[in-house]
């Protein structure tokens, strides 16, 4: 006759064996590569993005991010091709893009103002946009951001290009303001003024910001992203407002993660730099992070028409959404 084992044996042996077989682990998901041309060099005005990698918010999106610094990228040509899934751009290179038929779309607005200005030293009384006429002005070209945000001020005062001088000076308004090269230069009102300032400058500052409100610096993606991976842009704005968030919040933990990301940061004039990040955030803060105003997208329209980029109006609903952003 066959042995008895007792039931509570029995039992115990089942849940050693149970316990002895280690549990296959869950494959964690394959990570989407996604490759951001910036169309700057690293800088602390990216820190938001710094921070999302470095603390992992990408990843927890299933996003493994590669920065592309390459000046020569094109992101709006790129994602008019399919060719990446997101760029950083302006409002007005979206809708220059859209002119020509490419489908960008800007999802999330980082910049909630324009950040070009004009910067003249104080002692030349040049304090308003009416004060620019008859005046040399100096500025990196005829193109981008600069000279939208010089038109703008310009058409603010009732003033025409035939009004003033442009000189082409590349990007050296720093060193032609000091040397007295020129009479005012169109800068980025969060950097070059306060450059300026730390070498003993006194400037006085005339911000588009503060005559007409336009669309800024932002997230940019494509339809076909937008309509075949919604998850994948909805992840990627998460974590980018994540990391405006933090910056917001803490600047100078901020500041600390963009020494990993920044070549020679570390030993870069720490209080100028500071004050760079300190400034490039009031640009970024709204009531709501991340909200592309339409308002903002009519005046860039408006702006564009006038100096004969657009040759007629836009659909603009088409150029950017709120849609991707949380509830408020």
């Amino acid at each position: 006759m066959g042995r008895t084992f007792p039931i509570f044996f029995i039992t115990s042996l089942i849940v050693v064996a149970c316990a002895g077989s280690p549990a296959s682990p869950t494959p964690m998901p394959e990570l989407v590569h996604v490759r951001l041309p910036m169309g700057y060099i690293p800088n602390v005005q990216y820190a938001p993005l710094y921070l999302a990698d470095a603390r992992g918010y990408f990843r927890e999106a299933g996003i493994e991010i590669e920065f592309d610094y390459s000046t020569e990228t094109d992101g709006m040509t790129l994602l008019g091709a399919g060719e990446v899934q997101f760029s950083l751009a302006s409002g007005e290179q979206v809708l220059l893009a859209r002119a020509q038929g490419l489908p960008v779309v800007n999802v999330l607005g980082w910049w909630q103002d324009y950040p070009v200005a004009i910067a003249a030293r104080a002692e030349t009384g040049i304090k308003r946009p009416e004060d620019l006429a008859g005046k040399r002005i100096g500025l990196p070209g005829t193109f981008g951001a600069s000279y939208v945000g010089l038109r703008a001020l310009l058409d603010a005062a009732g003033l025409t290009e035939s009004d003033v001088t442009l000189d082409s000076i590349g990007f050296n308004q720093v060193q032609a303001l000091v040397a007295g090269q020129e009479q005012a230069v169109v800068v980025y009102a969060n950097n070059e003024p306060i450059q300026l300032e730390a070498q003993g400058v006194s400037v006085d500052v005339i911000r588009v910001a503060d005559y007409v409100h336009l669309a800024s610096n932002g997230l940019v993606s494509n339809e076909t992203t937008i309509a075949s991976r919604p998850d994948l842009v909805r992840g990627m704005v998460r974590a980018f407002l994540q990391g405006i968030r933090d910056t917001i919040s803490d600047p100078q933990a901020a500041y600390a993660v963009c020494k990993t990301y920044v070549d020679n940061l570390a030993q870069a004039d720490q209080a100028v730099q500071t004050e760079v990040l300190n400034a490039s955030i009031e640009f970024w803060k709204s009531d709501r992070l991340g909200y592309s105003d339409p308002q903002s997208w009519a005046n860039m329209q408006d702006v564009l028409l006038e100096m004969g980029l657009l040759d007629q109006p836009l659909d603009l609903e088409q150029a950017f959404t709120n849609s991707f952003l949380p509830s408020p």
